[in-house]
Formats: C-alpha cells, structure tokens, sequence
C-alpha cells in the first residue's frame, strides 16, 4: 500500500462533513467517515485506478455519498487533495497544487 498524506484543507473537508452528517442524523457522520477511509485504502493499492482529472490528479468515488477523494499519486505517497463534494463547482480544489 501506498503511504496516504492529507492536505490540512482537505482533512478540514473531512472534519467538517463528518460534523455536518453527525449532527444531521446519529450515526451518519462515523458512516461517512468510515466510506472515506475506505475509498482512501481503495486508492492506496490501487494508486492509478483512480479517474484522471486536471494537474495530474485522479479521484475515487465515496460510496454511498455525493463526494469523490481527489488525489495526486507518487511513488513514494498518495496525496490527497480535497474531499470533494459533487454538488460544488468542479476545480475548486486546483489552486492547493502546484502544476503538473
């Protein structure tokens, strides 16, 4: 597997939707949390199975939620850019990466 780092404001997206869906419903939030953390192990094996997207990244679908990992793979690291919801502009996350 893959080492996995998170963007500070990609682990704040996280934070914030776990929050968002614990106080939406009970139990929610810690299901979300565990489907991201799914997706992100999903990506760890599998480093290029993800979807290419712009500046070199790729994403994986969050099962069951409107949300995709975006992520730039290496060798030596997975890192993960944004927790991206679908229902946000497209590319918002661009500007946390450098060019490539």
């Amino acid at each position: 597997m893959t080492p996995v780092r998170i963007l500070p404001a990609a682990e704040a997206e996280l934070l914030h939707e776990v929050q968002y869906y614990s106080t939406a419903r009970a139990g929610t939030g810690v299901r979300f949390q565990a489907a991201v953390e799914a997706a992100l192990e999903r990506a760890s094996r599998h480093p290029l199975g993800g979807a290419p997207s712009a500046k070199g990244t790729r994403s994986v679908l969050v099962k069951g939620y409107p949300f995709s990992i975006v992520y730039r793979a290496s060798p030596a690291e997975l890192l993960v850019v944004a927790i991206a919801p679908h229902r946000r502009r497209p590319g918002y996350w661009l500007a946390r990466i450098g060019d490539g």
